[in-house]
């Protein structure tokens, strides 16, 4: 039986996207006025800003830290605003080039390039990297304290900027966090606490505790328990307003609405209406192996029948769900079932091997001929029996994030966000509410200047091509949802003066192979 799925989703995507740079020089709207409201603070001190955050705070995009995302980092577009109302120098650890990622000291590749459109598909840049890790950035008393891979609880860990800490196999540092720390037994927020801020912002503290998780599809690590976040994260904002200081803050979104994880559908395996013949047939067979198999086990007619009965899965011409890996349990011994509708394939799922059985049944000329037997009314021996249960080849875990597991990630997320508001409140500070923000854009997509931005990958221009972090068009849209509540809480008017917001044109969507 040929396997005839037909999984060119991303490739006709990709191809039907000619260029993902864009024109940043359009002509202004015509008959548009100018606004001419001066900018005023309000009751906020903007003279010395400080930023803690994770990668996106960093700028981090296209699968990479390089110069331009971090000059394109939503603080570093706040703090432009800032200077406008008397805010002071912003400071950043800028890496070396535009290439992206960390070479080490010998000259091997530490951290990969980023990615680039080059008109079919997302592509690495194929150029070394100069940023070599463990060699402080240049420049000091740094503003912006965005550490992309930073945990909750890494934030207030003494050491994690130790170039000591770096040697494998027990890394104990962050190699972004070395290029900027103190000294090497500073903590994160330490260090941006001894900035002195008199305004400060805090967001994605959580983020990388379920994203971590999720991109892995759950099959490594764990989620940090809410005690542990809620302790971090109450020390974190008082350790920030010790001195007086206000600020804002932002919750944190359902990172399973992101294109890594919603890009590659799970009804992918097309097949037409032989094939779909072919493969109920196929887990009919299943069924009645299994059925045998148990009855010789010592379980009755009727046990078995009714355990093997969830294998006899029927398939359609079109579209169908793939199969998954579960636990093998008394109720399902061969460990495998239907995908259901919620759940999810992740983006870095091998393609190759969806379209050669993975996800559904992998056929040998040995198990044809064992099913050619069952067909024709014969007795096969348990050595053949196993054959045919071996061609399932569902999908792993790795590659997918099953009910349960979504269910941590967001149980999680509702409690670190409970945590974040309740902590805003308290101590009176402006709160962003980026949960929604992402709903908005996944369900009817956030308009920004003249475009609508969504979470479609490539083509929705608020996610980058890695499919988590943001575009600079959606850097700058984080921005000036930040200065929308900062103008809430504090009385500043950045949402009213025509200057005082980021324009959806002086940011790329994407950036060009240039390396500059």
């Amino acid at each position: 039986m040929k396997n005839t799925i037909k999984y060119t989703f991303l490739s006709a995507l990709f191809l039907g996207f000619v260029a993902c740079d864009v024109d940043n020089t359009l002509p202004e709207i015509p008959g548009e006025a100018e606004n001419t409201i001066a900018l005023n603070a309000g009751s906020a001190d903007f003279s010395n800003y400080v930023a803690i955050g994770a990668s996106f705070t960093a700028g981090f995009t296209d699968g990479a830290l390089f110069k331009a995302g971090q000059e394109n980092s939503f603080p570093n577009i706040m703090a432009k605003k800032f200077a406008m109302v008397n805010g002071g120098a912003f400071t950043q650890p800028l890496m070396n080039d535009n290439i992206g990622g960390l070479i080490t000291s010998t000259g091997g590749v530490a951290g990969a390039p980023r990615l680039y459109f080059n008109g079919a598909a997302p592509t690495r840049l194929n150029a070394v990297p100069t940023t070599i890790i463990g060699v402080p950035a240049q420049g000091s008393n740094f503003k912006n304290f965005g550490i992309p891979g930073a945990k909750s609880f890494h934030f207030t860990f003494s050491g994690y900027g130790n170039p000591a800490g770096l040697a494998p196999p027990n890394v104990t540092a962050n190699p972004y966090f070395v290029r900027m720390a103190s000294s090497p037994s500073r903590s994160i927020i330490a260090d941006a606490a001894a900035q002195m801020p008199t305004f400060f912002s805090l967001s994605e503290i959580g983020g990388n505790d379920v994203l971590d998780y999720a991109i892995a599809g759950g099959a490594s690590g764990a989620v940090t328990p809410s005690a542990t976040f809620n302790a971090v994260y109450n020390g974190m904002v008082d350790a920030l307003t010790a001195t007086g200081a206000k600020g804002v803050v932002a919750n944190l979104p359902y990172i399973t609405s992101l294109p890594f994880f919603t890009t590659v559908p799970n009804n992918a395996l097309e097949i037409d209406a032989a094939t779909a013949a072919n493969l109920t047939g196929f887990f009919k067979a299943v069924e009645g192996i299994m059925i045998q198999g148990l009855v010789s086990q010592g379980a009755t007619l009727a046990q078995a029948q009714a355990i093997a009965k969830q294998y006899a899965i029927t398939f359609n011409a079109g579209k169908n769900r793939f199969l998954i890996d579960v636990p093998a349990s008394r109720t399902n011994p061969l460990g495998f079932r239907q995908m259901t509708e919620d759940e999810l394939l992740l983006l870095t799922i091998n393609q190759s091997n969806l379209r050669n059985g993975y996800g559904s049944v992998v056929l040998t000329p040995q198990v044809l001929q064992v099913l050619g037997k069952l067909r024709a009314g014969q007795n096969i021996t348990a050595q053949e029996g196993g054959l045919v249960l071996a061609a399932i080849s569902g999908i792993d875990d790795k590659d997918a994030l099953d009910t349960t597991e979504l269910t941590t990630i967001k149980t999680a997320t509702d409690a670190y966000n409970v945590t974040i508001k309740a902590k805003a409140d308290e101590k009176g500070l402006a709160f962003v509410d980026f949960n929604t923000v992402l709903k908005d854009a996944a369900s009817a997509g956030l308009p920004f200047g003249r475009y609508t931005l969504t979470t479609s990958l490539v083509t929705g221009g608020l996610v980058s091509l890695d499919g988590i972090h943001l575009t600079g068009r959606g850097y700058a849209l984080m921005a000036n949802k930040m200065l929308e509540a900062i103008d809430n809480k504090y009385g500043s008017n950045f949402t009213k003066a025509k200057n005082g917001l980021a324009k959806a044109d002086d940011h790329p969507t994407n950036y060009s192979p240039s390396l500059r």
